[in-house]
């Protein structure tokens, strides 16, 4: 699947593949569904019912004089009356357990497998439409499990039993009720046509909403600094116009719909009034056949109107079926090794072995880049923009692979490790760090059992991020906003290096993780990391060059080719391209530092 950009919906209401598919996740729940057709069948035997009994009632006892057998009768219809209403909770009840509990199963399973999907598959489908999946898809699921499935089986049988009671109890009245179907029908199938049209128009403006929100909420500060807020205002104001002229449409023709079966309800009333009054004084019809035959026929056209309206409910189902299994069905994971032996500790080697790679088949970022890092040494890459810096890390935690070449960790490409043992064995540092929303600490074990009080405690201290952390309210226990917006930039990067040293990595990737701090941050973070980086293997992505004068050994990319390879003096002797980094870098430090201030 490349996209899930658009959320068209089906041209039918009913696809037995989907629905084949849907049902299988009733299965644990079967025992409560077989109850809710129980009483669904109670129900459905008790209503029609009472129309029969107010018949006997009528011919039977009040045209007799028969007191006593109207009281029974009364009991009889009040028992039916209190019957139903049971049936008819414990059926609601039960369908929506079924449903919540479907619900909660489908929204468990999404979440695992989104999980599951590489960073490609993210990078091309916008969060707000997989929101769009996890949420509203699966809330539409949840209305056809309560009020679809059962429903409309316990419409189609209200409808083929009052049918045969019509037919049993006077087939003329009977034919002039079905006289008036032909027009229900025709009314039924227009409405269809055009609720389809317009649920389409509503499904897809939603998620354009989603996707817009999601988007610009995220990017709020970009929107106020460029001053768009008005220019974004415009753009939400014609989605949100979308969305509700698409419903108004759709109210539009519910408005319509159900007055006109109503009155065609009216019509045939109408005529089993004329036609069965006709017929009474000549004894050839009893007034309490006439009257059942009123309420049988005032329940007749309720379940057609029901069909209609869950005609819209299953069709929505189905759409939201279609997309849920479409991205259930994306297989855009990371190929795992078969790695089976115990977590053993690296040695931290690593290796690129003539590696060429390229982002969905565009120009090749890295070209036939070779290079060794031996256990334990600090090497640092360093390069234009866009020279492949962040590739090459991308490539290491095997967020791609390689089109050509072989990453290598230990002497084993990274392909034949499973995923979960690799990035375990590497902390990666980057520049913005994500936190979440939670106490920080919290943010550093990021839950993990294994890491407790102690050595979060002890990665705060060395890295030098424990002082501002005990300063905060609470301590380890304060509350981060989500993406850690209530924290300085350095505040963030100090509190990215202790959660890797608290997962103990033997490699350390840090991609341009001063770039973006203010000097005294920074040395604060060189202290730390002078600690952090003691017996591990260092992958440097450096922007300032002055940070990584230390280096065992600097790599100089360019255009996806490693061009140079050195220390520092080696590659300034050298007078290529990472002197000529050097020293502009160099001119425009002297040139902010002799600016007035």
């Amino acid at each position: 699947m490349a996209t899930i950009d658009e959320d068209e919906i089906l041209g039918r209401a009913y696809d037995r593949r989907l629905m084949t598919r849907l049902l299988t996740y009733l299965r644990p729940y079967r025992r409560q569904v077989v109850l809710a057709v129980i009483c669904l069948l109670g129900g459905f035997l008790l209503e029609l019912a009472q129309p029969y009994l107010v018949k006997v009632a009528i011919d039977d006892h009040i045209a007799r004089g028969d007191t006593a057998g109207i009281g029974r009768l009364a009991f009889l219809y009040l028992g039916a009356l209190v019957g139903a209403f049971l049936f008819r909770y414990g059926e609601l009840y039960l369908m929506s357990l079924v449903g919540q509990r479907v619900m909660y199963d489908l929204r468990a399973e999404l979440f695992s497998h989104l999980l599951k999907l590489n960073v490609r598959f993210f990078t091309r489908n916008p969060v707000g439409r997989l929101m769009t999946r996890v949420t509203s898809d699966v809330d539409v699921l949840n209305e056809m499990f309560t009020a679809g499935v059962v429903s409309i089986l316990e419409d189609v049988l209200k409808l083929a039993g009052i049918m045969v009671i019509l037919v049993v109890l006077d087939w003329r009245l009977a034919l002039a009720t079905f006289s008036v179907l032909p027009l229900v029908v025709l009314t039924a199938g227009l409405f269809r046509r055009r609720v389809r049209h317009t649920y389409r128009l509503v499904r897809a403006a939603i998620a354009k909403i989603n996707a817009f929100l999601q988007e610009n909420l995220v990017g709020m500060q970009v929107v106020q600094l460029f001053n768009h807020e008005a220019h974004n205002r415009r753009r939400f104001t014609r989605l949100n116009r979308e969305h509700l002229d698409a419903h108004l449409e759709t109210i539009f023709y519910y408005a319509v719909f159900f007055p006109v079966i109503e009155l065609l309800s009216a019509v045939a009333i109408a005529l089993i009034v004329w036609l069965g009054g006709l017929r009474i004084p000549s004894g050839a019809l009893t007034f309490g056949v006439l009257v059942a035959f009123i309420q049988y026929a005032q329940s007749f056209f309720r379940p057609i109107s029901d069909l209609s309206e869950k005609y819209g409910i299953m069709q929505a189902a189905m759409a939201s079926s279609e997309r849920i299994f479409k991205l259930l069905d994306t297989d855009e994971r990371t190929p795992e090794g078969a790695e089976t032996h115990p977590l053993a500790p690296l040695d931290g080697a690593i290796a690129f072995e003539q590696v060429s790679f390229a982002y969905d088949r565009g120009e090749r970022v890295l070209k036939d880049v070779t290079f060794s890092i031996a256990p334990g040494e600090r090497v640092a890459v360093v390069g234009a923009t866009g020279a492949g810096k962040t590739t090459i890390v991308n490539l290491l935690v095997r967020f791609y692979d390689p089109q050509q070449g072989r990453v290598m960790v230990d002497g084993r490409d990274v392909r034949e490790f499973q995923l979960d043992r690799l990035r375990r064995r590497i902390g990666v540092v980057q520049q913005d760090p994500f936190l979440f929303a939670g106490s920080i600490a919290y943010n550093l074990s990021l839950g993990r059992p294994e890491i407790d009080w102690r050595a979060i405690e002890a990665a705060a201290r060395q890295v030098n991020a424990e002082g501002f952390i005990r300063a905060l309210p609470g301590g380890f226990e304060a509350q981060v906003r989500e993406g850690g917006t209530s924290l300085s930039v350095g505040q963030r990067q100090l509190l990215a290096l202790a959660r890797a040293l608290a997962y103990d990595p033997a490699i350390l990737v840090l991609d341009e993780a001063t770039a973006s701090v203010d000097t005294e941050t920074e040395a604060l973070i060189e202290d730390g990391l002078a600690r952090l980086l003691r017996g591990r293997t260092a992958l440097v992505i450096a922007h300032r060059l002055s940070t990584i004068r230390n280096a065992d050994r600097i790599l100089v990319m360019h255009h996806g080719e490693l061009r140079e390879e050195g220390t520092h003096e080696q590659l300034l002797a050298l007078g290529g391209i990472y002197k000529k980094l050097y020293e502009l870098q160099y001119r425009e430090q002297e040139t902010s530092e002799r600016a007035p201030a």
